[in-house]
């Protein structure tokens, strides 16, 4: 038996060593999320044709990283996964909802840096650093994540134990590698002048992974891959942003601002004892 297992095991090397690797596929379908494509200005390529459009931008957004939240921390350190802003810019680029400006740490710093070489006299002359050139944000877009979580398939499991035997233990083997993904994300808009929050949204999106049949033979998941389009919690929660920026959209294309009586900040409509 020993002998036997041996070579099995001895044949399958001598197979794999003889398979050759796929070329690498640029824009394979596998590796991307929900947001996909280019965009430059108001052209796009590639776009989802699930985006929610507009014919013109509403007006400037900045994206608000909310790094102190709970939800980031998983985010960056148990799903490995890069900030939210990247993935939206490219989604509201695409949508021409919005024109994006930059906020960001990373971005302000790398703009401020050549500001200050321009002040040092480093720059040639005519590059126009000089002061009045940055375009104001009209709005800030802050993403939260309200729930996410992966569900072990425990109906496989259970079935797999009733059957018994080999037949039984392999079902138990598909069912506990089977997971549904799922989250749910939150967008709220404020008027950077005013303060006043302008919209907010919600969205969700799951999947369920039939990952069984790479247990039964043995393979192993991407982990520690960091990436929304090769992580499957990441594609997952791509596919919830999308869902509550369209449904922002949607919103937005009939928005009536709301009016308090007397002006807003000015007492409102429901006063207190003296």
């Amino acid at each position: 038996m020993k002998f036997l297992k041996l070579s099995v095991a001895v044949a399958a090397l001598g197979f794999l060593s003889a398979c050759q690797s796929p070329p690498i596929q640029m824009g394979d379908p596998a590796a991307k999320t929900v947001a996909t494509g280019s965009a430059a200005g108001s052209t796009t390529a590639g776009a989802n044709s699930a985006l929610e459009r507009c014919a013109a931008p509403l007006g400037t957004v900045s994206l608000i990283e909310n790094v102190d939240a709970p939800w980031y921390y998983t985010l960056r350190n148990e799903y490995r996964l890069p900030p939210t802003a990247g993935l939206l810019r490219l989604m509201i680029q695409q949508s021409n909802c919005f024109v994006v400006v930059e906020r960001g740490a990373s971005g302000m710093a790398a703009m401020n840096r050549e500001r200050a070489l321009q002040n040092s006299g480093e720059m040639r002359a005519g590059s126009n650093f000089g002061k009045g050139q940055m375009v104001s944000s009209d709005f800030g877009l802050s993403p939260d994540i309200t729930f996410s979580a992966n569900d072990t398939g425990g109906a496989g499991m259970l079935l797999g134990g009733l059957i018994g035997g080999g037949a039984g233990r392999a079902l138990a083997m598909v069912g506990g590698a089977t997971k549904t993904r799922e989250a749910s994300v939150l967008l709220t808009m404020i008027d950077n002048r005013s303060s006043v929050q302008i919209a907010a949204s919600e969205g969700s999106a799951s999947k369920t992974d039939f990952g069984g049949f790479g247990a039964l033979f043995g393979t192993a998941g991407a982990g520690g891959l960091g990436a929304y389009t090769n992580t499957p919690q990441g594609k997952v929660i791509a596919a919830a942003f999308m869902d509550a920026y369209n449904g922002m959209v949607i919103s937005l294309r009939q928005y009536k601002a709301q009016e308090v009586k007397g002006g807003l900040g000015k007492g409102g409509q429901l006063p207190v004892g003296r």
